[in-house]
């Protein structure tokens, strides 16, 4: 049992966080409130009023809405089944099946955007098809007719894993015997799966819900890149040279802010009510996977297949036009080159863009292993005053968008400290890393807290009564234990903090400080061949961050989807 610490130390490590997270969470979100809320008059409400009546404002919101649920449907639509046959079906290649599941994470939707307008522009791939085999007479634009749709299916395919991650882990954990019982009762296997299993998985679905609907909501380079330009996320990018002098800027943020946080509140809410009913579902019995064979197997496998072919579409056709010469009203490009992947490493740009990134990201990682850490080990190995709330407030990035984060600070740390080393216009490299690392805290904090959970405290109160420091017990004990989970979270951390979107395109304004996201976006806008050298910098970076998926995945296996859980 852990005893109430007197130690002076841990309450100063709780307090040095706590300050840490108010400085870099707390204060710009309040600014961001001040700015929206507060004009020479006092509080008012005037900017915020205007966003629901103004049409254009009311436009934006409603796409943004749009935006969010559709894509959260269909990741459910596509997730549910999925999530199903893996955690209850055993087949040959079912392991495999599992990693390439996981590969979508790796490529940030406005990258894969890049090819989707290849494939689906007006003299795009489609096109070319459909008049070779006499279908229509000319080219069509797709994505300028249906943007909207080009979005939500690009974002459904970028962040179905989430979901899916989320319901492999809540159908695994259910307990067998309940849906025996059913099926003892005469219950038919859909009305089982309605009435039981479906239930008992709500926390799950809830949780992966919310973090797709507030990923969806805010996401920023995907519109960026589609054109389209009415959604909030797009609003609140154009009004970045208007930080400090107009307030409808902080006014978009705050209701972004207030939409994602309802999203997470109600998802706290009915998780809450749905693990009332899930806790006979705790598992008491070890499930028997169902080997498949024959026909289902390979009704499964085409599945399967199905799925990753559409998911994985945008990441190949990236690398097609990274590897291609010209593609222009063809359905295949015309010749192959290796060109663009030394453009890509070669100029002056992405070499500088590369290299902050990599800083950025290591000085992120850094800062997310120790903060994490420290969060984790106050809050599963001493219980102090504060812990619970200091466990909660980690947490909160999960529900705060980095387009809000990024917007804060912009405003409040140019505003407070002009001209200094936290002014972001002056030089934005030290909150660009800590904007990185507060985003991805809460992975850190997961992956700690599960692995001291895990680790039984006999071992670090056998050294202490051998007469070794707290200190010393960390770094001789306590660390190695948990050198797993500590690297499993450090590298999801340094893998995201590398192609991180919205932190990246609203703070770095210098090109000297680009990292490789705005960079790739600064290629895209570019005259001949800048396409080609994007995508292949983009190919890079989803090499890098692939192999970062894949590591961690080694090092966590099935507690791979509490770094994705909203709850």
């Amino acid at each position: 049992m852990n005893r109430p610490s007197t130690s002076i130390v841990p309450h100063l490590i709780l307090w040095g966080i706590l300050a840490f997270l108010a400085v870099f969470l707390g204060w710009p979100l309040l600014h961001v409130f001040r700015g929206a809320c507060i004009d020479e008059g006092g509080f008012s409400l005037t900017y915020m009023l205007a966003l629901v009546t103004d049409p254009i404002q009311l436009q934006a919101l409603g796409n943004s809405l749009t935006i969010a649920v559709l894509v959260t449907i269909s990741c459910l639509l596509v997730s549910l089944p999925l999530a199903w046959f893996m955690a209850r079906r055993s087949f040959p290649g079912k392991a495999l099946f599992a990693g390439l599941l996981l590969v979508p994470l790796i490529l940030p939707p406005f990258v894969g955007a890049v090819g989707l307008k290849t494939l689906f522009a007006r003299a795009g791939s489609l096109s070319a098809l459909l008049i070779r085999m006499g279908l229509v007479d000319g080219p069509v634009d797709w994505l300028g007719r249906f943007p909207l749709l080009g979005i939500v299916i690009l974002e459904t395919m970028h962040l179905f894993p989430v979901l899916y991650l989320n319901l492999v882990a809540s159908f695994a954990n259910i307990d067998p015997s309940l849906e025996d019982a059913a099926a003892n009762l005469g219950a038919p296997p859909w009305r089982t799966f309605l009435r039981v299993t479906l239930p008992l998985a709500m926390p799950g679905i809830f949780a992966g819900a919310t973090l797709v609907f507030i990923w969806a909501f805010t996401e920023l380079g995907t519109p960026l890149v589609f054109g389209l330009r009415r959604v909030l996320p797009v609003m609140i990018y154009d009004s970045v040279s208007e930080v400090g002098t107009n307030p409808m800027g902080y006014a978009r943020v705050v209701l972004v802010l207030l939409i994602s946080a309802l999203g997470f509140w109600i998802s706290k809410r009915l998780t809450r009510r749905a693990q009332r009913t899930a806790t006979l579902g705790r598992l008491t019995v070890q499930r028997q996977e169902t080997a498949l064979r024959g026909l289902p197997l390979a009704g499964v496998y085409l599945f399967l297949v199905a799925i990753l072919v559409v998911a994985l579409l945008p990441h190949i056709s990236v690398l097609m036009i990274a590897l291609s010469r010209r593609w222009f009203l063809s359905v295949l490009p015309e010749g192959w080159t290796l060109a663009f992947f030394g453009q890509a490493l070669g100029s002056d740009l992405t070499q500088r863009a590369m290299l902050n990134s990599l800083f950025l990201a290591l000085t992120a990682c850094v800062i997310d292993v120790v903060v994490g850490f420290c969060i984790a080990w106050l809050c599963v190995r001493r219980k102090l005053v504060g812990s619970d709330w200091l466990d909660t407030v980690a947490m909160l990035p999960i529900a705060v968008p980095g387009l809000v984060i990024a917007f804060g600070y912009l405003g409040c740390f140019s505003a407070h400290f002009p001209g200094s080393w936290l002014d972001p216009r002056t030089n934005p490299m030290a909150l660009l890393a800590v904007s990185y690392a507060v985003r991805r805290l809460p992975y850190m904090v997961r992956a700690a807290h599960a692995g001291l959970q895990q680790t039984s405290i006999t071992y670090e109160e056998a050294a202490t009564n051998l007469g070794a420091s707290p200190l010393r017990v960390i770094r001789r004990i306590t660390l190695p234990l948990l050198t797993a989970n500590l690297l499993a979270g450090a590298v999801l951390c340094f893998a995201f903090s590398m192609l991180e979107v919205s932190d990246s395109l609203i703070l770095a304004q210098s090109e000297q400080f680009y990292p490789i996201t705005k960079a790739i976006y600064t290629l895209m806008e570019g005259l001949e061949n800048g396409v080609n050298v994007a995508a292949a910098l983009g190919t890079w970076a989803m090499a890098l961050l692939g192999a970062g998926m894949l590591w961690a995945a080694c090092l966590l296996g099935k507690r791979m989807g509490a770094m994705f859980r909203a709850g």
